[in-house]
C-alpha cells in the first residue's frame, strides 16, 4: 500500500500506562492474569510497570512482584517506566523481569515541572545519566517526550524544541524516541508535518525508532494515527480498553484503544501480528476487573463482520 508500511510494531502500555491513571488498585494476580491474557493474544512489546515511588503512584505499587510473577517467552519485550536514577536502581534489583527502559520528560516547561517537579534541562542532565547505566546493563533505551505536539498550560509547542530534546536522548543512547500527545491536543495536518519533520532529521539508516503516542481526549487519536502511518511510521504505542489519561490537567482521557488501533490496521492490510479476537477478550477481562464501561468503540460495536453475520 503506497505511503504505508506493511507492518506495525504495537507496544501495549496498558498495564503502566493504564493502570496508573485509572483511580482502582487492580489486585497483583488480576494484572498478571491480565498481562497472561495480552501475551497471549500475540502482543510482542509490553509496558509492564513502573518504578516510580509508590506514595506518588499507588496503583503500580507491587511492579516487583507483578515482574516475578510473570514469565516473558521468547521474542517478548517487557519494559519499565523509570523516572531517574532512583527508581532504576531499584528496578535493576529485579533486572531479570524485563529487557527494556523508557524514560520520559515534556516538551513543555510547564507541563514537565507540574508532573516532575523539574525543568527540561534538569529533566534531562538526569536522564542521561540514567540512560548510561541502563545501557551499561545491557538494557534497549526508548525516550518517550510528552506534550510532543501541544501543551494544556503553554499551547503550541515548539517541533524544532522537541527535535532537539530527542537528539539529546538519542546521543544518550536511546534506540528509540516516542512523541506523546499527552493530552489529545494534535490534529492530522500536524501530525503529518510533525513526522515529516521528525523522519527526515531523525530516521535513516542508524536512526532511532520512531513511536507515536496518541491520547483519544477529543476523539482524534485514531485519525491521528492514520496520518502517522502516512509518514511511514511502524512503531505505535496505544493501551487495551482505552485505559489510562495523564494525571495533570484534569480531564485527560485514555490513550488510543489498542484493539481499536488492531481493527484499523487490519482493515488496512497492515500485518500486526495479534489476534484481534484475544485481544478483545482480554480488554472485556479488563473491563470486568474494574466494573465499569471502558472507552474502546470494538468493546461496543465488535470487529468488522465482512460476512454480514453481524446482529
Amino acid at each position: 500500500m503506497a505511503g504505508y508500511p506493511d507492518s506495525v510494531r504495537i507496544r501495549e502500555v496498558g498495564p503502566r500506562d493504564g493502570f496508573q491513571n485509572e483511580p482502582e488498585v487492580i489486585a497483583t494476580a488480576d494484572k498478571v492474569r491480565l498481562i497472561e491474557m495480552l501475551i497471549a493474544a500475540g502482543l510482542k512489546r509490553i509496558e509492564v510497570t513502573s518504578f516510580v515511588r509508590a506514595d506518588v503512584i499507588p496503583q503500580l505499587a507491587d511492579g516487583p512482584e507483578v515482574l516475578g510473577a510473570l514469565e516473558r517467552p521468547d521474542g517478548v519485550a517487557f519494559s519499565v517506566l523509570i523516572p531517574n536514577e532512583r527508581g532504576l536502581e531499584n528496578a535493576l534489583r529485579h533486572r531479570a523481569g524485563f529487557d527494556e527502559i523508557s524514560v520520559f520528560l515534556s516538551a513543555s516547561e510547564t507541563h514537565n515541572r507540574k508532573n516532575v517537579n523539574r525543568s527540561i534541562e534538569e529533566s534531562l542532565t538526569g536522564l542521561e545519566r540514567v540512560l548510561e547505566t541502563a545501557r551499561a546493563e545491557g538494557l534497549r533505551c526508548e525516550g518517550v517526550i510528552a506534550t510532543s505536539f501541544g501543551c494544556p498550560y503553554e499551547g503550541e509547542v515548539p517541533s524544532e524544541r522537541v527535535q532537539a530534546i530527542a537528539e539529546r536522548l538519542i546521543a544518550a543512547g536511546c534506540a528509540e524516541i516516542g512523541f506523546g500527545d499527552t493530552t489529545g491536543m494534535a490534529n492530522p495536518l500536524q501530525v503529518d508535518g510533525f513526522y515529516a519533520r521528525m523522519t527526515a532529521a531523525l530516521a535513516g539508516d542508524g536512526g532511532p525508532e520512531l513511536t507515536a503516542h496518541f491520547h483519544n481526549t477529543r476523539g482524534q487519536g485514531i485519525a491521528n494515527a492514520v496520518a502517522a502511518l502516512g509518514r511511514g511510521i511502524a512503531s505505535f504505542e496505544s493501551s487495551f480498553g482505552e485505559l489510562g489519561g495523564c494525571p495533570v490537567p484534569a480531564g485527560s482521557t485514555g490513550n488510543i484503544a489498542s484493539e481499536d488501533l488492531v481493527s484499523l490496521l487490519h482493515e488496512m492490510g497492515i500485518e500486526t501480528g495479534v489476534d484481534l479476537g484475544g485481544l478483545l477478550a482480554a480488554s472485556r477481562e479488563v473491563q470486568s476487573v474494574l466494573g465499569r464501561p471502558l472507552g474502546a468503540h470494538l468493546l461496543t460495536a465488535g470487529p468488522v463482520d465482512w460476512g454480514g453475520g453481524g446482529a
